[in-house]
């Protein structure tokens, strides 16, 4: 099960997802207010995201447990369906993912605050298409053509680049909400960090900063299969946090294969 980061939607792990529908069911969705799903009021609480999915999962038949795949923001809503639902997970595969412990590994220009580009106005975001166009069109550039076109288009929109940012402004609430509740569940767990930068608009952040929030995100996997007793971190280099599942879909097919495995033989 794919739970996608801020400003991404199922269809992106559309590569990763025809790999693992060889061997495993694969499902990806768009969550409530998100890509292709109806319009709702954002952003959600953790809860709210979790529930809405164990909803899903059930009313299409599909059953647990679950290995749940979580790219970005994804991870922290995986992680408040274990703690809703311990019993219905039979492992974690984290792909770059947001943890509730984000500040403690984070430089300061990185820890969770509310999105600047949520203020963004009309003007902004048209000002920011172009770049974003050639971003998804460098990421998608395999993608089969009567998809690829209609999905670039519809992430540049200033009503999906505006979800993305109110998304992103939920991070302290997740991360209190999870603070809250109980830790991961000691189930096969394989984190994925990157240690490259995306192409497209960037930030203005110093690249001492970069490298500091590259080795933080490696410090928090660490820790984190840390806390599990079959748990893996692997570093994929020369990619960024949003090309992962596009151009690396190799890493993540493997790290899914090798949770299911290890979950089948627990």
């Amino acid at each position: 099960m794919f739970l996608p980061g801020a400003g991404a939607v199922g269809l992106d792990y559309f590569a990763v997802q025809h790999e693992v529908s060889q061997f495993h069911t694969a499902v990806v969705y768009d969550r409530g207010g998100s890509g292709y799903s109806d319009p709702i009021s954002l952003p959600r609480t953790g809860e709210e995201v979790a529930t809405e999915l164990h909803e899903l999962l059930h009313a299409q038949r599909l059953a647990a447990p679950y290995v749940l795949v979580a790219h970005s923001l994804g991870g922290g809503y995986a992680h408040r369906f274990t703690q809703l639902y311990p019993q219905e997970v039979a492992g974690l595969v984290w792909l770059d993912g947001f943890h509730r412990d984000w500040a403690d590994f984070m430089p300061a220009a990185a820890t969770p605050t509310a999105d600047r580009r949520s203020t963004l106005g009309s003007d902004q975001f048209r000002r920011l298409r172009p770049a974003l166009r050639a971003m998804f069109a460098e990421l998608m550039v395999d993608y089969p053509r009567q998809l690829r076109q209609a999905l670039i288009e519809a992430h540049v929109s200033e009503e999906w680049l505006r979800v993305a940012a109110a998304e992103r402004g939920s991070l302290v609430a997740l991360a209190d909400e999870l603070r809250a509740g109980q830790d991961l569940p000691d189930v096969p767990m394989v984190a994925l960090t990157v240690d490259g930068t995306d192409p497209g608009p960037r930030a203005p952040i110093p690249e001492q900063t970069i490298r500091a929030m590259h080795e933080g995100m490696r410090r928090m996997a660490a820790a984190m299969v840390r806390t599990v007793s079959c748990g893996e971190h692997r570093v994929v280099a020369d990619v960024g946090h949003n090309q992962l599942c596009f151009t690396r879909p190799d890493a993540v097919v493997q790290a899914i294969r090798d949770v299911v495995d290890r979950a089948t033989r627990a």
